[in-house]
């Protein structure tokens, strides 16, 4: 993997490292950095926030490759979007900026242990009604979704096909290809090598009355009213699921 580099101001403290970064150079064969600019720590982590901090983050004059990649896609679909929540807006700022300087290694799970994923809030058409899955490793109950696979095509794509996949479903009815939320996490040691995952939700619609089936990922897959939720739930869920409501109720014009 190449030097990943940002500018370091000279005589900053950042331009003072202790030996274990490498400043202006790097500990791989013929990898180096500019003069005036620092090399990002090996993917692992706390890289991600180390590419969201970097001064060349905020830079308008780093390139952005046109590469027609579900990467360079999801980073177009992100900038287009404005969410209603405030704190929704600057945590997307933040996805545009791993996407702009991560590229499509923010993609890949393989790459690092933070990457994004794809998540479907499947609802009923009035919006009274959720379908969550319990994850068998995280054993709570929760939207479904996943990692983005090389065969997605878009962000959405893969959040879509893991809904179908999980839920048994094959006639849901996505909404729209714009993201419904974002929302960064922290995950356990049942987890693996995954560490945090920046997810990005979407929203699809399935008949009340549509029998789900539970995948290998999950024991079970159920209907809930949204205003009555089952108490395993990851931390913040029920916080999400609202912004989610709030983000859906002022997209499609619903009081």
């Amino acid at each position: 993997m190449s030097a990943v580099c940002r500018t370091t101001p000279l005589g900053s403290r950042a331009g003072r490292r202790a030996p274990d970064t490498a400043v202006n150079g790097s500990d791989r064969a013929g990898e180096s950095c500019p003069a005036g600019r620092e090399r990002l720590p090996k993917r692992g982590p706390g890289y991600a926030r180390a590419v969201v901090q970097s001064p060349d983050a905020q830079n308008p004059d780093v390139p952005t490759p046109d590469v027609p990649t579900p990467a360079r896609e999801i980073l177009a679909t992100l900038q287009a979007w404005t969410p209603v929540a405030p704190a929704q807006v600057v945590l997307k700022s933040e996805y545009e900026t791993f996407l702009r300087l991560a590229d499509a290694s923010a993609l890949d799970r393989h790459a690092g242990p933070e990457h994004l994923t794809g998540s479907c809030f499947v609802l009923t058409p009035d919006l009274s009604r959720v379908l969550l899955c319990l994850h068998r490793k995280g054993q709570f109950w929760v939207q479904l979704g996943g990692h983005v696979e090389p065969g997605d095509a878009s962000v959405a794509a893969a959040a879509h096909r893991e809904a179908r996949e999980e839920s048994g479903l094959v006639d849901l009815r996505p909404f729209d290809g714009t993201p419904i939320d974002v929302d960064r996490h922290a995950l356990g040691d049942r987890f693996g090598a995954c560490r945090v995952h920046w997810d990005v939700g979407f929203v699809a619609f399935a008949d009340p009355g549509a029998a789900p089936a539970a995948s290998d990922e999950s024991e079970a897959v159920a209907w809930f009213d949204v205003d009555r939720l089952p108490p395993r739930l990851p931390p913040g869920f029920a916080a999400r699921l609202r912004t989610v409501l709030a983000e859906l109720a002022d997209r499609s014009g619903r009081p």
